[in-house]
């Protein structure tokens, strides 16, 4: 567990958050200039706050009250950057070998094969960095900061610099570093759809403070912390077929889902985002209807917004979906909780990126 405590000020800005980070992803989310950056700085120590303590278990990175604070060379951390970072005249097979080398001789460490079947470098290993795409440069980085056996490894936002298609390439690798890796990570974001499909724990920043923490399927169906139109749930389902129609059916708890096809194999987990907003609600069973999800539940919650609208929680089965209406349309429906309601989402809604997998499902 990590656990961080900081307080800084600058000019016109102050951060002053505390949260707790539990093994696995944990996601710092927030828009620019919320923070997210200044805390990934402090704990690599590459930024002394005013005040703050960061440990994880007995281990002590910093803190200011017993004057506490170790170098960034001694704090045992893998930095991944936006851009990759790598030496220039080095190949691939060097670069890692470079983080390998700096992994202290009695410190666990990670099997290079191993490594490189996983973040499928193998053959970018007698290239060098000029000749890589970004997401190559991108899954080369991160090979070299899993070799030099972190205690920690912080990812600031190391998908901003790509385009659609890179950050497709690369999120998979992100999702088995998550899911093969003891490693705790703290990965910096400013996307709703990359929380969805790495996040095991969210921490949602604004104006240097923590608007919300915890689960993602919590922390982004919370409207103070992410907005009305931030505002999304996250199922998980199993993919039971994919049809030759180019449609793939998912079964969860919610349900069953159809969406366009899905890369993933025949019995994988998969979490899903739906946007709060791309939901319709009904109080009758909808017939004769071009979308392809009718899901069933019952009114967990109602949330009357400062405008017009309005943000109803159902339960589905033990999960929850947030669905954006109007305040008009809640009261003409009479929504209230313990009601049933179903729940419509069109297939083309859900973008590809917001389609992730979990539990270590190889992509198919």
């Amino acid at each position: 567990m990590l656990e961080v405590s900081l307080r800084h000020a600058f000019a016109g800005f102050t951060l002053d958050a505390e949260f707790s980070a539990p093994a696995g992803v944990t996601v710092l989310f927030g828009r620019s200039g919320s923070g997210k950056t200044t805390i990934v700085n402090a704990v690599a120590g590459l930024l002394m706050p005013d005040e703050g303590r960061i440990t994880s278990g007995d281990w002590t990175l910093l803190d200011t009250q017993k004057r506490i604070r170790l170098k960034p060379h001694r704090r045992r951390l893998g930095y991944i950057f936006q851009e990759g970072r790598l030496f220039p005249h080095m190949t691939v097979r060097q670069n890692l070998a470079y983080g390998a080398w700096f992994a202290p001789k009695d410190a666990p460490r990670e099997d290079m094969p191993r490594v490189v079947e996983m973040l499928g470098i193998g053959p970018l290993l007698d290239r060098r960095p000029g000749a890589l795409s970004g997401g190559e440069k991108q899954r080369v980085a991160i090979g070299r900061a899993l070799l030099s056996a972190p205690r920690l490894i912080l990812a600031d936002e190391p998908l901003a610099a790509l385009d659609e298609a890179r950050k497709s390439e690369i999120l998979p690798y992100f999702e088995r570093l998550r899911d093969e890796v003891s490693v705790p990570i703290l990965y910096v974001s400013h996307s709703a759809s990359e929380v969805a499909r790495l996040a095991t724990t969210v921490v949602a920043l604004r104006d240097g403070r923590v608007a919300s923490a915890g689960p993602p399927e919590q922390v982004l169906g919370d409207v103070g912390a992410m907005g009305t139109r931030g505002a999304a749930s996250i199922l998980t389902a199993r993919v039971v077929a994919h049809h030759a129609d180019g449609i793939t059916e998912l079964s969860g708890a919610a349900g069953t889902l159809w969406l366009p096809r899905v890369k993933a194999r025949e019995g994988a987990t998969i979490r899903v985002r739906v946007v709060a907003q791309d939901v319709i609600l009904s109080r009758a069973l909808p017939d004769g209807l071009s979308a392809l999800n009718i899901l069933t539940g019952t009114v967990a919650g109602l949330r009357p917004g400062q405008g017009p609208g309005a943000m109803v929680t159902l339960d589905m089965g033990g999960e929850r979906l947030v669905a954006r209406v109007t305040r008009r349309s809640a009261d003409a429906m009479g929504l209230a909780p313990g009601q049933p309601c179903h729940a419509i989402i069109k297939a083309v809604s859900v973008a590809p990126q917001d389609v992730g997998q979990t539990f270590g499902d190889a992509h198919g």
